[in-house]
């Protein structure tokens, strides 16, 4: 059975296109760049600050214990110091159901939001965040469930207790909307906006913030905190941030028209049938289970971890299966990214970069680095940085074109350096915050090296330092959950102190420290 339904690429950018009025006749002739927004802050002549990072968040209980809020906990001393915090994706677990908001999302995090202390009434296409926080939608954010499991969710009993008691899934009546939820969360969703006159007064009471590129959204923690989009950038204390949107160019490559692609057709198709079998498997076996029994709800989680992980690699493989020549890319977002970061090396007043998005390119989680998306997001970035680097130049001084990569969806915290990839994405650093509730991965047996092959030469292109995720086994099993405190410093080039927090969950109990921090 199928549990999740990944929209098409050209669908996910019209109907954000729609929900944000995207370049609407009001919005061109006052000039407002609907891709940028300014931050207020009481404390801007001071260049040092720091921010939060998390990520792949949004799960529920975990039978008794709940990961996210133990996360959030160790966040919460350090909450007055930071100015912000970035989420990497996966806001909503299962399929980014509005449903499932106020449990995993605003409980957890009510300590964030303006009203928290009486959370639950809250409601999701409401929130105001006392800190920013500032999130880039994940792959879940933009799932459904397929027609045919929200009809039996709505009929059929048996089934909403296999996929919501048994496996705790977070399946509900209905998913994402092909993204909807998360809009409504989190973008200004000027869509709402139907009475004669409202746009144009709600542009003129919100976008006032005067920028290069125009007027833009002028974000007031406190009081006003939506995004302009679902990839946006904003300068602080000056540091760069882009975030993107990941989801709209993951596509694979189409399978060639050939014997070796029709071979390869047919080894993903025998492989997809493999998971479904492998994930009816795990099913069964939790209908055996009792949640009421500790021993047996650690092993829901671990079957929870595994069903979902089985059915990421099949909506790979289904993407790889279903793409053709004339498959959308998000080019529009890509060539934003190129002039923006062209823009930024231009500016005098900029000691730093940093871009966060989903899917990370590096990676050595699993099941990730081998998948086609991970290729293809590699590639796409890739190329962006090339064509920067050949517009740039000297200008870099040797410096990489961007300080620091944030990326989540692999469910652990890694920290890996690029080597000399033949490409402008050399000697960056990339962090993977992606463990921050949901079931946590193990890292590949491979170890840390990660290799490219092109031809018959195979090539050594980044090396992992640091590996934060599930390990252990049986008694032994331990479960280290975490999120990152940032800390920016520096004059003319930014340093950035990575300080991971971790809450682990081990011989069930919580065991909560830091980690030693490394600096970037």
């Amino acid at each position: 059975m199928k549990l999740v339904s990944d929209p098409a690429i050209a669908k996910k950018i019209s109907k954000m296109q729609q929900r944000v009025k995207w370049q609407d006749p009001l919005i061109l002739e006052r000039g407002i760049d609907q891709t940028r927004l300014v931050l207020a802050d009481d404390h801007a002549n001071n260049s040092d600050f720091s921010f939060l990072v998390v990520g792949d968040s949004g799960t529920g209980s975990h039978r008794g214990h709940n990961p996210q809020r133990q996360v959030a906990e160790q966040m919460l001393p350090h909450h007055a110091e930071c100015s912000f915090m970035l989420h990497t994706g996966d806001v909503i677990y299962l399929v980014g159901s509005s449903e499932y908001y106020q449990q995993n999302f605003i409980r957890p995090y009510r300590e964030f939001l303006v009203g928290g202390e009486d959370s639950d009434k809250i409601d999701y296409d409401q929130m105001v965040f006392n800190l920013p926080i500032l999130p880039v939608p994940g792959n879940h954010d933009y799932y459904d469930l397929p027609v045919i499991l929200s009809l039996l969710s709505l009929t059929t009993l048996p089934i909403r207790r296999l996929l919501r008691s048994k496996l705790d899934l977070d399946v509900g009546l209905h998913g994402s909307r092909k993204g909807s939820a998360y809009a409504k969360a989190f973008l200004d969703y000027l869509k709402a906006l139907q009475l004669p006159g409202e746009l144009a007064q709600h542009l003129d009471n919100y976008y006032t913030a005067q920028t290069d590129t125009g007027r833009c959204l002028n974000y007031q923690p406190g009081n006003f905190t939506r995004l302009p989009n679902r990839y946006y950038t904003f300068c602080y204390r000056g540091i760069d941030f882009f975030a993107l949107d990941s989801n709209t160019f993951n596509e694979p490559a189409p399978i060639p028209q050939t014997r070796a692609g029709r071979e390869q057709r047919r080894v993903l198709e025998k492989r997809r049938q493999e998971f479904e079998q492998e994930k009816l498997q795990i099913m069964e076996t939790s209908a055996q289970l009792n949640p009421e029994n500790p021993s047996d709800a650690e092993k829901l989680d671990d079957l929870q971890g595994q069903i979902s992980q089985i059915e990421e690699l099949i909506v790979d493989i289904e993407k790889q299966l279903h793409t053709d020549k004339n498959a959308v890319t998000d080019i529009e977002q890509l060539e934003w990214l190129k002039q923006r970061l062209i823009k930024s090396w231009n500016s005098a007043d900029i000691r730093g970069r940093i871009i966060y998005f989903h899917h990370p390119p590096y990676v050595t989680e699993a099941t990730k680095w081998q998948q086609a998306q991970t290729l293809a997001v590699r590639d796409r970035l890739r190329g962006v940085l090339d064509a920067v680097a050949a517009e740039v130049g000297d200008l870099t001084q040797g410096q990489p074109l961007v300080d620091l990569v944030l990326n989540g969806h692999a469910h652990c915290l890694e920290h890996l350096e690029t080597l000399d990839t033949g490409h402008a994405d050399a000697n960056i650093h990339w962090v993977v915050c992606g463990g921050s509730g949901y079931s946590l991965r193990r890292q590949r047996t491979e170890g840390a090296d990660l290799r490219e092959t092109v031809g018959d030469n195979s090539k050594l292109v980044a090396r992992s330092h640091l590996f934060v995720g599930r390990h252990g086994r049986g008694s032994k099993k331990k479960r280290p959950y975490s999120s990152l405190r940032i800390d920016v410093t520096g004059d003319a080039h930014a340093k950035f102190i990575v300080r991971p927090l971790v809450a682990e969950w081990y011989q069930r109990q919580w065991h909560n420290y830091e980690m030693a921090s490394f600096t970037i």
